[in-house]
């Protein structure tokens, strides 16, 4: 008896099977592929059942993907990609200055130092359209979640072009009204007698107290929070002392720097990330040019 042949890749199943992926959860993936949640369940069962094989455990949590799941990734990565240039091929939108451009960056770039920017950009190149994805995590431009990123760390893919634009001056900064209140900052052992602002998960401000020498726990933060924004908003309405970025405190002259001369915080590079393809996509060439010329000088 001859074995029937197994049935080929369906291209949607794919698609389905790496959003599950990359998202954690049927849930997920649906918001990003813009279908429902049964679905993407029925993309993956019928993936399971054509190919023999369990592509994830579902638990309370999500999905988790089997070792098969991740053995295929890799080919399925690269039916991506192929999909995706057969695509950009076909409309000839390499070709033109017009067009859609999707950029992720942080929520303070996004919110504080690009609105004006993309101000300038549209009298420049009115018929680009802009997508702006605020995102604090780091987006992966190789899933297409992207066109341009940017990042305060550089990314590792070797088939992305990383440029870096300059340094983000760092600083502690607390409102008038909040110091006026409280005991005098001569020296970095006093902030831990005030009230202080960071995040909640991230031990990035508790490592940089570490390494001034101060073992500092999360009670010693009166207000955590993941969200930049909400830091910021939480310093500005006087709960404390918050560590932002130079270009977001100009935004409010009440708000002021704590120990300037004395507090040194690294400053964060910021990279603009963007795929090798630039060299033939004139859309995404103009933003990227545009971009690195415009935000050296608002940092």
């Amino acid at each position: 008896m001859i074995p029937r042949p197994r049935p080929a890749f369906d291209w949607h199943l794919v698609r389905s099977f790496l959003a599950a992926l990359d998202h954690g959860s049927l849930l997920g993936a649906a918001k990003v592929l813009q279908t429902s949640q049964p679905t993407l369940g029925r993309h993956i069962a019928e993936l399971e059942s054509q190919w023999g094989v369990v592509l994830f455990e579902r638990t309370g949590r999500g999905l988790v993907p089997t070792a098969t799941a991740l053995q295929l990734a890799d080919a399925a990565r690269g039916m991506a990609d192929g999909a995706d240039q057969l695509a950009r091929t076909l409309t000839g939108s390499q070709a033109q200055k017009m067009g859609t451009v999707r950029i992720t960056a942080s929520t303070p770039v996004a919110v504080h130092l690009l609105p004006p920017i993309l101000w300038q950009m549209r009298q420049a190149l009115p018929d680009i359209q802009v997508e702006l994805v605020a995102s604090n995590t780091v987006s992966n431009l190789l899933r297409r979640e992207a066109d341009i990123a940017v990042r305060m760390v550089r990314p590792e893919q070797g088939s992305l072009v990383a440029q870096k634009i300059g340094d983000v001056a760092m600083g502690a900064f607390a409102h008038r009204a909040y110091l006026a209140q409280r005991s005098a900052i001569v020296q970095p052992l006093d902030l831990l007698d005030h009230a202080l602002i960071g995040f909640d998960t991230d031990p990035a401000i508790r490592d940089g107290f570490k390494a001034m020498g101060f073992e500092v726990g999360k009670e010693a933060f009166a207000l955590r929070s993941d969200d930049l924004l909400v830091q910021w908003h939480a310093v500005r309405a006087g709960l404390g002392i918050g560590f932002v970025a130079h270009f977001t405190a100009r935004l409010d002259a009440e708000v002021l720097p704590v120990l300037p001369d004395v507090l040194r915080i690294p400053p964060l590079p910021m990279w603009l990330a963007v795929h090798r393809e630039i060299r033939t996509s004139q859309r995404i060439r103009s933003v990227y040019d545009f971009l690195v010329a415009a935000l050296p000088g608002v940092i």
